[in-house]
Formats: structure tokens, C-alpha cells, sequence
């Protein structure tokens, strides 16, 4: 930890931490650690805007007690400088992300520890599109920017142990040495603290664990199947998994194999069946590149499945009343066996969501029939909660999701299977004449998600965008223009950009 001249200076520790993961007690951990062995600490933190919880940066700097003089005292800094901090430590992705743009990770002296797993910000979640920032950019910018870097889910650790993530991230520095302290003195330091002792030790060996395999050299790279294995699908799908391999080929096995999956837990096994069909035809006419041929048929796949297992009233209710969701929100609230759990649902169904839910033709009616829409309208302008936990709420929705066997009777089946007919026409004819511009068709799909209002808006994009083919059919940049434009409808949800797009066009 010594400049050239070897003269002591300050070792500096920054920790990006969100709300409740226990930046602060490792903080105080690394202080006590530092003072219980020869050295001078200083901890400051400085809390940062609100979003995912709210995230801190604490930063720490440590001195030698040995190189002050008598009757003197360092002085230390209040907060990172970039360039000049010796350990990074975040305690997830994007926050990893925030100290690269802030400069505070150097090629030339930091040691970065950062969590892979991810809490979203609002920006990312409001995205009408995939918002998401890409975690292998950031990770490759952890690796590319630092001296060391260690990288893992501290959290899916720290959920393992039965503990917080700080345990974890602190096992993980201590194995990487950069400290001059010993791996019991770490763990002493923990013990000291007296709170959650045995499971903050058991965080923090797995912790030191995983860490420790992320420094160790590279073992040499066993060669990579050609194709992912075909994931099981369960008995009752195993005649269409072994369609799927017999007739589809071994590139998009893994997400034919989601598909089926996904069209049986919407509907049932002739739906997903009815899946692998609408697939069939493009097989024939896909491009003669390989690599363009297998991402046209993936994505294709992909995006069909999507939209075929479209949000409706069913399936909303469907969703809310499985066990599994109870057990999921019970886990995140950490529920006791004293406590009970309520949940409520802010529901707003329109007049347009019961008539899709509604035979067809009657649906059909009652969009027409302006006395029928008004005796229903009063009842659905407030919305209403529900409260799935309670046996009332649960009952109603619960009649809801029990429709499912009739939602191929429904208007809102009818009218989806035939958008979709349409989309992978599109599809079919392009794929030979012009691949590039089929892929973004199936991409295009994107478009057209969510519920209710939300639905509405991207159906519309949808049909704006899909009017511009024809002529995009005759341009050498048409699947570019393509692109483009869906990127422009997902910008904003109010059209301004696709707007501005299309006049362009």
C-alpha cells in the first residue's frame, strides 16, 4: 500500500450500498477491523438520490498507527477522489456501474468487488421497451477498468446463508488480500458485533469462497457443445419435445422447448401443439445463411410465444391467485408463521376487457350497443381493489381464472390469433426474398404487450409501423428502418417519436 518513495499513505475503501443491504455495518465492520489492528480509521457516507430504495456511498480511509508521529494525527478525506481509491466494493450491478462513470475504479490500483445481480431503476422499468442497461457491458467494463476485479451474485450467497449481502462482500474482500489483515481477524471483527454471528460467518466463508475461484488462474476451456442440451418439459409434453427434436433444428431446441411450456401453462397441450404448427411453415423457408436462418426461426419463436400467451382478464387472474405468488410475496415481506399476510389487487377492467373475455359474438354486441356500454361504464370508471387474500377476493378472481377453458370462444382470442396469422405471413414471405427485414418483423412484436390502455397504444404503434413494409420492401436499409422505427414507438409512450420517425420515412 506504498507510493514509489515507499512513504505510508492512507489505504481508501468506497462502498456503493442501496438501502437496507448493510453498507453501513460494513462499513463499521472494515472501521473496527482497522482499529482493532494498528490503525487509524475514518468512515464518512453520503447518501444519494432516491430511486431502487435510495443508494449510499460510504467511504473509509485507513492509516498505520506506526508511521504518525507522537502528538500527531492524519488527516483524511471526507470523500473519493478519482483515481486515487484503492477498493471499490458495490453491492450490485448498476452500482458497480455508478463508480465506473464516476471514475472511482482505476486499471492501475483498484481492487473492484461488485455483486452481478440486479435491482432495477425506474428507468429501467418504465422503459416501454427492453430498458434494461446490459450487465455484460458493465461487467466488462468492471473487468476492463480495474486492477482486480471479483464479480458473483453476493446475494444469491447471502440469500443461501440466511443472511444480509454485506457478510458476503465482506468475505470476498478479505480474499483478495489487499488488505493487511488475516482472515481471522476479519471474522473476529464479526464476532465482536454480536448480532447474527453464526449466520454472518457462514456468509461470509461462502463469500471468501467464491471469491477466492474468481482470483484462481483460469483452468483451460472444455470444448462447448454444439447445442444446448433440450431442457426437460414434463410428461405430459413429451410427444411434442420429441416433435421438437425431430423436426425443428438444434439451435432453437431451448426456446421451442420454453414455448410449449409457456402455451400449456396459458392454455393446454393441443394450444401448445397449435404453437409448433404456426412455426412449421417457416422451416422451409428459411435463408440459406446459417447464423441469420437459426436467429430468424429463435426469434420468431421467441415473440410468437409471447404473443400467443397475450395478458388477458383470465390470465391476470390466473396469475394472482397461484399458490406459488403467495409464497413469493410472503418470502420477499420475510412472513412469519404469527403474521398474516394481505395482499391487494388495484384492479380497473374497462368495458373493452369484459367484452374480449365474452363469446365473440356477444362481445362483438356489446361494443356496438351504446345502451348496453353505458349500463356497464358506471361500474368500471373508479376501478376497485381486491383483496386476494381474503376468501371473497380470492373466490372472485378465482372464477375468473377458472374461464380459461373457454378463452377460445372469446373476442379477444379471435381477434389475437388473426393479428398474429398476419404477423407471421409477413414473416413467411420475407424470409427468403429478404431475411434481414423478416428478423425485424418478428422483432416488431415488442410492440404489442401489457394490458388494458398500455395494449392499446402498442397495438396502434404496431399498425403504423407494419404500413411502412411495403414500401421498406424495395429499400436496401429497410430492416435498418425498421429497426428504427420500433425503437421510436418505444421511446415514448406518446407516439411523439415515432411520429417524428415516420415523417422521415
Amino acid at each position: 500500500m506504498n507510493t514509489a518513495t515507499d512513504s505510508p499513505r492512507a489505504i481508501t475503501i468506497a462502498i456503493l450500498a442501496m438501502g437496507g443491504e448493510g453498507g453501513g455495518v460494513l462499513a463499521d465492520w472494515l472501521v473496527d477491523l482497522a482499529e482493532q489492528n494498528g490503525y487509524f480509521a475514518q468512515t464518512t457516507s453520503v447518501p444519494g438520490v432516491a430511486q431502487r430504495t435510495g443508494a449510499t456511498v460510504y467511504y473509509l480511509e485507513m492509516f498505520p498507527e506506526a508511521a504518525v508521529p507522537a502528538g500527531r494525527m492524519p488527516v483524511m478525506a471526507l470523500s473519493p477522489v478519482p483515481g486515487e481509491v484503492d477498493i471499490v466494493i458495490a453491492s450490485e450491478l448498476m452500482e458497480a456501474g455508478r463508480a465506473l462513470q464516476r471514475g472511482l475504479v482505476t486499471a492501475n490500483r483498484t481492487t473492484f468487488v461488485a455483486s452481478t445481480h440486479r435491482v432495477y431503476s425506474m428507468t429501467e422499468r418504465t422503459a416501454m421497451g427492453d430498458g434494461r442497461v446490459s450487465s455484460d457491458k458493465l461487467l466488462e467494463g468492471g473487468r476492463a477498468a480495474a486492477r482486480h476485479f471479483v464479480s458473483a451474485d453476493f446475494a444469491q450467497l447471502a440469500e443461501a446463508t440466511g443472511s444480509l449481502i454485506s457478510p458476503t462482500l465482506y468475505g470476498a474482500l478479505a480474499a483478495t488480500a489487499r488488505l493487511p489483515f488475516t482472515r481471522e481477524q476479519f471474522e473476529a471483527t464479526i464476532t465482536r458485533g454480536g448480532v447474527g454471528v453464526t449466520s454472518s460467518l457462514k456468509a461470509f466463508a461462502a463469500g471468501f469462497a467464491v471469491a477466492q475461484q474468481t482470483l484462481a488462474p483460469p483452468a483451460a476451456a472444455a470444448a462447448m457443445p454444439a447445442a444446448p442440451p433440450m431442457p426437460p418439459v414434463g410428461a405430459r409434453l413429451a410427444a411434442l419435445a420429441l416433435r421438437i427434436e425431430q423436426d425443428f433444428p438444434a439451435s432453437s431446441r431451448a426456446t421451442l422447448a420454453a414455448g410449449i411450456v409457456r402455451m400449456a401453462d396459458y392454455q393446454d397441450v393441443a394450444y401448445a401443439a397449435s404453437y409448433l404448427d404456426r412455426l412449421q411453415p417457416l422451416l422451409a423457408r428459411l435463408p440459406a445463411e446459417p447464423a441469420l436462418a437459426a436467429e430468424l426461426l429463435d426469434e420468431t419463436a421467441r415473440h410468437l410465444a409471447l404473443w400467443m400467451s397475450y395478458e388477458d382478464t383470465v390470465r391476470v387472474a390466473d396469475l394472482k391467485t397461484r399458490r406459488s405468488r403467495f409464497a413469493r410475496v410472503g418470502g420477499e415481506v420475510k412472513l412469519s408463521n404469527t403474521q398474516h399476510l394481505g395482499i391487494n389487487e388495484f384492479l380497473h377492467p374497462r368495458v373493452e376487457e369484459i367484452a374480449d373475455t365474452l363469446p365473440a359474438g356477444l362481445g362483438r354486441w356489446l361494443l356496438a350497443t351504446p345502451w348496453a356500454r353505458a349500463c356497464i361504464e358506471p361500474f368500471t370508471r373508479k376501478g376497485r381493489i381486491v383483496q386476494t387474500s381474503s376468501i371473497r377476493g380470492y373466490l372472485l378472481l378465482y372464477t375468473i381464472a377458472a374461464l380459461r377453458p373457454l378463452r377460445p370462444r372469446s373476442l379477444r382470442f379471435q381477434v389475437e390469433q388473426q393479428r398474429i396469422s398476419g404477423w407471421l405471413a409477413s414473416i413467411e414471405s420475407l424470409a427468403t426474398i429478404h431475411p434481414a427485414l423478416a428478423l425485424e418483423v418478428a422483432r416488431s412484436q415488442r410492440l404489442v404487450k401489457g394490458y388494458g390502455d398500455t395494449h392499446e397504444r402498442g397495438w396502434r404503434s404496431y399498425q403504423r409501423v407494419m404500413a411502412k413494409l411495403p414500401q421498406l420492401q424495395a429499400q436496401p436499409q429497410g430492416a435498418r428502418t425498421l429497426q428504427a422505427l420500433s425503437q421510436a414507438a418505444l421511446a415514448d409512450d406518446s407516439g411523439k417519436a415515432l411520429e417524428q420517425m415516420l415523417a422521415t420515412v
